[in-house]
């Protein structure tokens, strides 16, 4: 098949990789706008040739939404004369606004996918093989898609070696809040009160491996993460809640000097590693 991806940054162009490796895709089609980007994603061969939105809708066989949530939304009205025959999957992160955003013309069309990947790093440069081998891939709603549709996305996503999640949008974005949401909160929280508290070179010269892995994800892009937290609003507050009362739990176990408690209450924590 024919697969058109907008948006050639770090899913986008691993994608592209990825259905090419695995020989998923006849031809690999892409859409950019910014000159830049344009240039970036021909210097790195990252699709076979570069178009138009219309010449992408006209050409593709699946076409996949490789951008931010909100501009996956703003572009809906330009996709509602897309072919009854061509699949959209988007790869958002958060699912209930986009579910809910989907015109009627092509809700069976459209399947709300959110592979569980990534780094911290974006733009064309940042695609890299293997990203999505054995990594997990939430599909939302798929009640609402043609079978056709539905196995397109399900074949694609199997065939690049991911593992295959079943929810509906809400769940989804309940879940992705604390297996991501709240963890990025949590990392920019830390840099930034590392750097007002230390002078950076103290930093430099004394970071190790705990404050680099926690501290990893605060270099992610500031305009992507204000939307996702944006969007995914109401559930990272009540998170952030949760998270407050064990910062309080753990500050007054140290502060009265209840270290058995302590030392109970990190051994619970240690439990999670036995399901992950």
């Amino acid at each position: 098949m024919n697969i058109g991806i907008v948006g050639l940054g770090l899913m986008g162009g691993s994608l592209a990789k990825a259905v090419r490796k695995y020989g998923i895709a006849k031809n690999v089609y892409g859409y950019a706008r910014t000159p830049k980007t344009i240039e970036e994603i021909k210097e790195l061969n990252l699709v076979d040739e570069l178009m138009s939105l219309n010449e992408l809708k006209e050409k593709s066989d699946v076409l996949i939404l490789a951008i931010p949530v909100d501009s996956i939304i703003s572009m809906m009205d330009d996709l509602k004369d897309i072919k009854n025959d061509t699949t959209i999957i988007d790869m958002g992160s958060t699912k209930e606004i986009i579910v809910e955003n989907i015109p009627t013309e092509i809700r069976k069309n459209f399947v709300a996918a959110h592979p569980m990947t990534g780094t911290e790093k974006f733009g064309p440069k940042a695609a890299m093989d293997g990203l999505y081998e054995g990594k997990a891939v939430v599909l939302c709603n798929l009640d609402d898609n043609d079978a056709l549709h539905k196995e397109r996305a399900i074949k694609i996503f199997h065939e690049i070696g991911m593992r295959l999640i079943f929810m509906d949008s809400h769940e989804h974005d309940i879940h992705a809040c604390y297996m991501s949401h709240l963890p990025h909160a949590i990392s920019f929280s830390l840099a930034n009160t590392v750097m007002n508290h230390e002078d950076p070179r103290s930093i430099i010269g004394l970071a190790a491996g705990g404050f680099k892995d926690m501290s990893r994800v605060a270099k992610s892009s500031p305009d992507m993460w204000t939307d996702i937290f944006r969007q995914n609003r109401k559930n990272l507050l009540e998170s952030i809640e949760l998270f407050e009362n064990h910062m309080k739990t753990v500050k007054n176990m140290i502060d009265n000097e209840e270290y058995e408690d302590l030392k109970a209450w990190m051994k619970k924590a240690n439990s999670l590693h036995e399901i992950l």
